[in-house]
């Protein structure tokens, strides 16, 4: 991780804003901080970090005004959105108002570390105008939705494709179920987890249950790259040899 990613974490609790500072640092970031929303947009307008850690609830602005005045102003700048509140509406605006993801207070260091990575990726994947996210042999092509594993294509539906990007996008990180259902069915899925154990095995059918043939004309099973973590979630990563 380069040392020049620099990320303003904002929320009044102090306690919050030194455990962020402290995970953050040793995975690699530089830090700059503030307490209020004012006091944000200033330390935004100066710094133009990377990344902003934003809490919704503010002692005099509110998160989702913050965001507006700085994509007012031009900064277009990811935003990861803190909010006590397990409110869909709050999920709902803070991506409306051009916020990145949210993480419901309490989360773990782990967590947000994995969001701020994954948020990183993909906006720099844009800037470097490459569609293609790969894991391995396995490859999605952001502009066409194509997906090809070992050069051959693979057919999804949006959902599974949705679920697939998700996976790829968190490559090599555990996400929950909880994580899942909010991410690939955008927050409105009224029914339970399981929804999410039959979309992983039909991806599994169509991207791990694959055979491929080699340039001497031998066919092999391509090597699996989804996970399950049983009880925690799921993962997509190459298998270590």
């Amino acid at each position: 991780m380069s040392n020049e990613t620099s990320i303003v974490v904002v929320d009044d609790e102090p306690s919050i804003r030194e455990l962020l500072v402290a995970s953050l640092h040793f995975a690699g970031y530089e830090v700059e901080t503030a307490a209020s929303g004012s006091e944000a947009i200033e330390i935004i307008e100066k710094t133009q970090p990377d990344l902003i850690i934003l809490d919704v609830m503010l002692p005099d602005i509110d998160g989702f005004t913050v965001t507006r005045r700085i994509r007012q102003e031009g900064i277009d700048v990811p935003v990861l959105f803190l909010t006590a509140r397990d409110d869909t509406q709050d999920k709902v605006m803070g991506l409306t108002v051009g916020g990145d993801d949210y993480v419901t207070k309490p989360f773990s260091l782990e967590e947000v570390v994995a969001r701020i990575r994954a948020i990183l990726r993909r906006t720099r994947e844009q800037e470097q105008d490459d569609p293609i996210i790969r894991v391995g042999d396995l490859e999605i092509n952001e502009d066409s939705h194509d997906v090809t594993r070992a050069g051959k294509p693979i057919e999804l539906s949006p959902t599974e494709y949705k679920l697939l990007r998700y996976l790829m996008d968190n490559k090599g990180r555990v996400l929950s179920k909880a994580q899942i259902l909010d991410h690939v069915w955008q927050y409105d899925w009224g029914g339970d987890a399981a929804i999410v154990e039959s979309y992983i095995s039909y991806l599994r059918k169509k991207v791990d249950d694959l055979e491929v043939e080699d340039e001497d004309g031998t066919t092999h099973k391509v090597q699996p790259l989804i996970e399950t973590k049983r009880g925690i979630g799921y993962m997509i990563r190459v298998p270590k040899n």
